[in-house]
């Protein structure tokens, strides 16, 4: 027998837009959670537009598909009396909300914190913004390079002679989404314990603060502590010699924490080997960096794999985004899914690969095939089911 999947029987409504509130309610929804989608009936999402790649399929964007799978979809104008009476029946019967437009939005549109607490007090409101609701930042667009860039976390990546590089996916909005759903369970679970309701906020930056703990934390402690990122080739600001990513004759190879000197005799660098002391990882860090660099492009990665990996060392192939998909650890972890939208028309569903919820319980890989939903498809359905708490609100 299947056991139940952890949010199972709980409602929620996902007011969110483009990537990371309707990631956290995506997540939810992995977790067993039914989801339903609140958009505006003239386009929806904007998300629906905002391509992926360029990629659209079904009239709909890659990124849209697959951050709103197991969804439904209810079109809603929040300016419309009648509508909003709808989504008040809604709200009722709801476990969580989850929203992410412009800090006092929401108030406005008459579905803030304070008035949907009132007609449902065990309700968990989930919000998250850019920058937080307080502040010079807290008007700014929330997007998620310019909270990377606003948080420092550029300067993180990349060698001196770098400019500020920032991380090349939407990094802010994943790790967002992923705090904001951790919330919202830790507040359901207090709800169960206690029957108290309440309110979940995170936002893109403070998600990219946390990131940054060890950083930030250190400089708390000692101002003259500031991020000096090393010579090419390296991979920490903050790690010595020889933790980074060097070139091999046919791709990459990462090397993290070892003794230098043992590295060279492992390799036949003998040059490494009169680097004893680990005080000189730090203090000669570019001579160590260029000799390994010079001497791994020699050979093969494999070459230097069979190597390493015989003595244990920590290191790793530097893999493309093919090679990654076809390897067999890819393959292992069992980390893709096909999700399908029946096709309007009545031909062939709407086919698309993608990945699955990291999370596993009781051994189970959690997999739903279900599609993300066209705009406004559940509406009616939706509104004859709650047609009773309509007629009560």
């Amino acid at each position: 027998m299947t056991t139940p999947l952890p949010l199972d029987g709980m409602l929620v409504l996902d007011f969110s837009q483009f990537l990371a509130g309707p990631m956290a309610a995506m997540r939810l929804g992995d977790l067993g959670a039914r989801v339903i989608k609140v958009e505006r009936p003239q386009g929806g999402d904007i998300g629906r537009r905002l391509a992926f790649a360029g990629v659209v399929e079904d009239g709909d964007t890659l990124s849209f598909h697959i951050t709103n799978r197991n969804k439904e979809s209810y079109a809603a104008d929040l300016k419309n009396e009648a509508d909003r009476d709808g989504l008040r029946a809604l709200v009722a019967r709801a476990d969580v909300i989850v929203q992410n437009f412009r800090p006092g939005i929401m108030e406005r549109l008459g579905f803030g914190y304070d008035a949907v607490s009132a007609i449902n007090p065990g309700i968990i409101y989930a919000s998250v913004s850019g920058y937080g609701t307080e502040g010079p930042w807290k008007d700014r667009p929330g997007q998620d390079l310019l909270a990377q860039s606003l948080s420092g976390l550029p300067w993180l990546n990349g060698s001196s002679d770098d400019p500020p590089v920032p991380v090349g996916i939407a990094l802010a909005d994943v790790i967002a989404s992923i705090h904001l759903a951790s919330g919202i369970t830790a507040a359901l679970l207090r709800r169960e314990r206690t029957g108290l309701g309440g309110r979940v906020d995170t936002s893109l930056l403070e998600s990219m603060l946390d990131l940054q703990f060890e950083l930030i934390s250190a400089h708390l402690g000692d101002p003259s502590i500031t991020v000096k990122r090393g010579a090419r080739n390296t991979a920490h600001a903050f790690l010595q010699a020889p933790y980074g990513v060097y070139p091999t004759s046919d791709g990459y190879l990462a090397i993290a924490m070892t003794p230098v000197p043992a590295l060279g005799a492992l390799i036949g660098l003998a040059t490494l080997e009169q680097y004893v002391d680990p005080d000189t990882w730090w203090t000669e860090q570019t001579a160590i960096t260029r000799a390994l660099a010079d001497h791994l492009a020699t050979r093969s990665t494999e070459h230097w794999l069979e190597i390493l990996d015989a003595a244990d060392v920590w290191c790793a192939p530097v893999l493309t985004l093919p090679e990654l998909v076809a390897h067999d650890g890819f393959r292992a972890l069992d980390m893709a899914q096909q999700i399908e939208r029946p096709d309007a028309d009545g031909g062939p569903p709407v086919a698309i690969q993608t990945t699955r919820s990291p999370v596993r319980y009781d051994g189970r890989v959690l997999k739903n095939d279900r599609g993300a939903p066209r705009l406004g498809e559940h509406t009616d359905a939706i509104r004859a089911e709650f047609a009773d708490e309509e007629a009560a609100v």
